[in-house]
């Protein structure tokens, strides 16, 4: 069955915003979220990035929202037993409620320690030695592992849910989908695009699609329209690009080529609730299970009774 997700920005709100913005989530009715996890936001206008674990531990202790990732990178920044050792406490806190949502990272968030940021073959390959470690971790047995990338020593961990978290894994390409598939119990993008779920069942892939997209309510279209271009001018970045560039700065030098009309091309702006409906349901018709909204700009409020009185019974 189809359901609609809310998605947690932690690129524009701080800590405290987005365990509130959650409360008032499910108040509004929704009962998964989508939380992003980022190091840096896209650019300085956004003004954010909180550590994301500690976030979810607010929204575990206040809410009864099924959470997921979307999404950690177990790769470079953080070492993946370190992933698997937060996923773990994660899913004992929200019993059949977390699911761990990976992707192969952007050099924005990954660069921070000095690593090389590796080509997108590499990337890969560590991504799928990482949720080998992370799954033999969770386990509960002693682990050792000397991989092509990673090394692991006598670790064990001891708080572990009854059942490990599911694994999603946002894919784009061919090659990552083809990963995903093999690796992940569920697929993720951000695109109304069928046929990277075509490519994810074709390569054997079983588990569910979920996709993210971005909306801006607001009372009227003009103001709607200047937020999202003012905070997502990004979001019009193409390509390998939003891979590659490693500092907001590069971002917003990128997004001067980007105009407003472009941003709301792919951002739905304005009080029409039949756009709205009409771009999640484009998400559906191309075969996602799940679809979660993120509301662009501080108006949470206000999406929040858009979404009850206008979106949720035409969606229903």
């Amino acid at each position: 069955m189809s359901q609609i997700g809310y998605f947690l920005s932690s690129e524009e709100h701080g800590p405290a915003e987005l365990v509130s913005f959650a409360g008032q989530a499910e108040e509004a009715g929704f009962a998964s979220a989508w939380i992003s996890d980022h190091f840096h936001p896209w650019n300085d206008d956004q003004g954010q990035a909180s550590f994301v674990w500690s976030v979810i531990g607010g929204i575990a202790a206040t809410t009864r929202l099924r959470i997921t990732t979307a999404v950690t990178c177990p790769t470079i920044r953080i070492h993946p037993a370190i992933i698997a050792h937060a996923a773990a406490t994660t899913a004992m806190m929200m019993p059949g409620r977390f699911q761990l949502g990976l992707g192969s990272g952007e050099n924005l968030n990954e660069h921070i320690l000095g690593d090389h940021w590796p080509p997108t073959h590499i990337r890969l390959e560590m991504l799928e030695e990482a949720v080998a470690i992370m799954r033999q971790l969770w386990r509960g047995r002693i682990t050792n592992h000397v991989g092509t990338h990673y090394r692991v020593e006598n670790a064990r961990l001891y708080s572990l849910p009854e059942q490990p978290p599911p694994v999603l894994m946002s894919a784009f390409g061919p090659k990552a989908t083809a990963v995903a598939a093999r690796i992940a119990d569920g697929f993720i993008s951000t695109a109304p695009d069928a046929s990277g779920i075509e490519r994810y069942r074709s390569e054997g892939g079983t588990g569910p699609a979920q996709a993210g997209m971005k909306v801006c309510w607001a009372a009227d279209e003009a103001t709607a329209r200047r937020t999202a271009f003012e905070l997502w001018a990004n979001s019009g970045v193409p390509g390998e690009l939003t891979q590659e560039l490693p500092m907001p700065a590069h971002f917003e030098q990128a997004s001067q080529l980007v105009t407003e009309d472009q941003v709301a091309e792919v951002i739905v702006c304005g009080p029409d609730p039949e756009r709205h409906v009409e771009m999640i349901e484009k998400y559906f018709d191309a075969g996602f299970d799940e679809v979660y909204v993120s509301q662009v700009g501080k108006d949470q409020a206000g999406f929040f009774e858009f979404y009850r009185k206008e979106l949720a019974p035409r969606l229903s």
